[in-house]
């Protein structure tokens, strides 16, 4: 930042999309072309964590979210094999589904297959609810699912977002509860990132020249937004925190 300096950190990266840390700080990755995600160790090398279920590819898993257990959530929609914009042209053998590995076994488990689209995901703050994007209905909607009392598996759901004429993406949560999600999709007045309370209330607007995809929060207290747009990375300080773990 200091210096205006770039570099690339991978090349190809194989169509990465949704990137995370795990609780140990290390990369995570949901990768298109491979069809898998995949976890960047301490010295650079690359370890496959998911890549099939059941015997069968994944389809090309999209966004990833580390619970405070050690467990990774994804999702798996059909994105990336749908044509070769955002990955490789590939007949899908499984249904979109949310999957969790197990932090211990690494064992795969499907834990939602009723989700059109399932797109970005994170858990609320006390890790009782995961919201998650439903990108293939019209419009757009934010899912809350009952995380179960053990944490393994997801109960009842509900809309907690009708998104109308917007179309959200990645996000995250902030300490507060309150969500923090990439918007809009060409459009000035809807383009940047909405901001929900836990209620589904939206209660703020950042305004952006363009469609945010994405964000996270970073910087030494987590108060700092950072936005990845279609050409350009937006950042601002904000009076709040990134919930742990996003």
């Amino acid at each position: 930042e200091e210096t205006g300096n770039t570099s690339v950190f991978r090349s190809p990266s194989n169509h990465a999309n949704g990137n995370t840390r795990d609780r140990q700080g290390r990369l995570v990755t949901c990768e298109h072309v491979g069809r898998r995600v995949t976890r960047t160790e301490y010295d650079g090398s690359i370890t496959v964590l998911a890549d099939r279920y059941d015997g069968k590819p994944l389809n090309s898993p999209n966004d990833v979210v580390v619970k405070s257990d050690g467990s990774i959530w994804f999702t798996d929609p059909p994105f990336g094999i749908a044509g070769y914009y955002q990955g490789e042209k590939a007949t899908s053998e499984l249904p979109e589904r949310i999957y969790r590995i197990d932090p211990v076994s690494g064992r795969l488990d499907i834990v939602a297959d009723d989700v059109s689209g399932p797109n970005g995901l994170a858990f609320s703050p006390d890790e009782e609810v995961l919201y998650v994007i439903e990108s293939r209905t019209r419009p757009r909607r934010i899912r809350a699912f009952q995380v179960s009392e053990g944490g393994e598996a997801l109960g009842d759901s509900q809309v907690l977002v009708d998104a109308g004429p917007g179309t959200p993406d990645g996000f995250r949560v902030d300490i507060d509860g309150n969500l923090w999600c990439g918007w809009g999709m060409g459009t000035p007045e809807l383009d940047g990132v909405r901001i929900f309370a836990p209620d589904g209330e939206p209660i703020g607007h950042i305004s952006l020249p363009e469609r945010c995809a994405n964000l996270c929060f970073g910087g030494r207290h987590r108060n700092r937004l950072f936005m990845a747009s279609c050409t350009s990375i937006y950042t601002l300080y904000v009076n709040t925190q990134g919930a742990a773990g996003g």
